[in-house]
């Protein structure tokens, strides 16, 4: 069967490229303006073509000059002032506007499918309607799902708005694969390789430690657990050990506390177990670069089995339709 051909606008680490080849697809070219992310992609992707250019003065042309057809454009627009995890920061409709670069490729790319991935909160923006009903203009088929990654074997809880674009047809309802959902656990290095300080101590702060006492509250003192930073879920700022990942963020959001003889010690997740949550295996490459880039990279990922999961399912309508017209 015929490659699918694909470029990936806001191509980030590269976690929706992988879970495109993963799924059958021939990754072909990405896109991001931030030098880590292009520096990610190039050492995982080595036969793509890559941009590090701001992608609203990218032509698709130029694009198409490099990386001949596209088949399949992935897209995930910058969501950070979508989400409610800004909190009462000002919101930029520009950066929001980027969603829109996506019609403007496809009009002249003319891909048979397109995947848009952003947050939930994506969708009571003033201008998703639009954006939809231009899709709808280009002809395309359009199908809305809201996509959690623990249900593709993934260790954190990671709800995201997929907007899913067929030529020819509707494209197929992506089903979870699994209903055993990993946990905190499972991504968690019990090595004791990294260092833990006291939870209580004079410097800590008084939010963290109200945080910690809701926790042992109600588990008791010889339980492990999680403090959650900047969370504004209802979860009291921290989570059990045995149940998914809250959503990772750009910013270092999870302490794991557990119980010793000589009192609590804590530590924060380190940029590895955060990339087991992701999805990422131990094979795909991270540039070196500061732990804080090495977070921000996870933040801004889409989580690979999930996006492998979608390929899958457009191969298969391809398949289907090869069949049909055989």
């Amino acid at each position: 069967m015929d490659q699918i051909r694909t470029f990936d606008m806001f191509c980030g680490a590269g976690g929706s490229s992988l879970g495109a080849r993963e799924g059958g697809a021939k990754i072909v070219g990405g896109v991001d303006l931030w030098g880590p992310a292009v520096e990610s992609f190039k050492l995982n992707f080595p036969d793509a073509h890559v941009f590090q250019q701001d992608l609203r003065i990218l032509t698709p042309e130029k694009v198409l000059s490099k990386t001949g057809p596209i088949d399949l454009l992935i897209s995930s627009p910058e969501c950070t002032h979508h989400t409610c995890a800004r909190g009462s920061k000002p919101r930029s409709e520009e950066s929001k506007d980027t969603a829109f670069q996506v019609i403007r490729y496809a009009e002249v790319m003319k891909p048979r499918w397109i995947t848009l991935e952003n947050v939930v909160h994506m969708k009571p923006w003033g201008r998703y309607k639009e954006l939809m009903e231009e899709l709808v203009r280009l002809k395309y088929n359009v199908r809305e799902q809201v996509i959690d990654a623990s249900g593709f074997g993934v260790a954190q809880r990671r709800r995201r708005l997929f907007m899913i674009a067929d030529l020819m047809e509707m494209p197929n309802q992506v089903y979870p694969i699994t209903t055993a959902y990993k946990n905190v656990w499972d991504i968690l290095d019990k090595t004791e390789r990294y260092s833990m300080t006291p939870l209580r101590r004079p410097n800590r702060a008084k939010e963290t430690l109200a945080r910690a006492d809701r926790a042992i509250a109600e588990l008791g003192q010889d339980k492990a657990f999680l403090i959650v930073y900047y969370g504004t879920d209802g979860g009291g700022g921290w989570q059990r050990m045995d149940s998914p990942l809250r959503t990772i963020t750009t910013v270092d959001r999870f302490a794991y506390v557990k119980p010793t003889a000589e009192g609590h010690m804590m530590r924060m997740l380190q940029p590895d177990e955060l990339r087991k949550a992701m999805g990422f295996p131990e094979s795909y490459s991270f540039p070196n670069v500061t732990r804080r880039e090495k977070v921000k990279l996870m933040g801004n990922a889409v989580c690979s089995p999930v996006m492998e999961a979608i390929v899958a399912s457009l191969r298969s309508s391809k398949k289907r339709a090869s069949k049909d017209a055989a």
